[in-house]
């Protein structure tokens, strides 16, 4: 990391947090948002992401960065998160969005080592929106394709979750190497416990082809 450049705790502490004067009309309807409920409803056409599982893989970094690739093949991925306020609808300026995931193989980084791959955090624009650039996960036993999201809002947690592809994309994703190199078959998401127990509101917009690469976006609503 530069000497100029912020780490996780400028970006999660930092004073003057607040709310984007945009209404609910800059929100993208192109992208999902959850339509679950946590601690109070929310107002009309906001919904509040519901809380997922962070799971067992989840290393507190100081990644703050957008490309988080650190070489691992995989069908490239652009991954879009919006995130905005579940009640008034605005986009959230300065919200932290830390993401981590497999690599292709399904092997998950800072488990047993110290590499960092596949792993980053940014704060969000203006406009509530970070961007990475990364690979499309892989998967392993019992799990479909996911990848972990946090979000911090003024230095506290808001969201925890995870969000999944539909089954097309990776059965394409799955079909090219290095993920038809492996001798373990694919996940599918209504063999995943978490997708089956009520993650299918998570699924990810996306776009594109495993030779040229993919967009994703996703929209979370939370309550800051």
């Amino acid at each position: 990391m530069s000497a100029g450049a912020p780490n996780r705790r400028t970006v999660l502490t930092a004073l003057g947090l607040g709310l984007a004067t945009a209404g609910c009309g800059a929100v993208d309807s192109g992208r999902p948002v959850a339509t679950s409920r946590r601690g109070g409803e929310s107002a009309p056409g906001c919904v509040l992401t519901p809380e997922g599982t962070e799971g067992p893989y989840y290393v507190d970094t100081d990644l703050i960065r957008g490309d988080i690739r650190e070489g691992r093949p995989g069908a490239p991925l652009s991954l879009r998160v919006t995130v905005v306020d579940a009640d008034s609808c605005d986009p959230l300026r300065a919200a932290a969005v830390d993401i981590w995931h497999a690599d292709a193989r399904g092997a998950y980084s800072g488990v047993e080592e110290e590499s960092r791959f596949l792993r980053g955090i940014q704060h969000t624009d203006n406009a509530g929106i970070v961007s990475f650039s990364t690979i499309v996960p892989g998967w392993y036993d019992n799990r479909t394709i996911h990848i972990h999201v946090k979000v911090h809002v003024g230095g506290q947690e808001v969201h925890t979750g995870q969000v999944y592809f539909d089954d097309e994309v990776t059965a394409a994703v799955a079909a090219v190497a290095p993920y038809a190199d492996r001798a373990d078959p694919r996940t599918r998401n209504d063999q995943d416990f978490l997708f089956r127990r009520g993650d299918d509101h998570a699924l990810l917009s996306v776009a594109g082809h495993p030779s040229t690469g993919y967009r994703a976006d996703i929209t979370i609503g939370v309550r800051a």
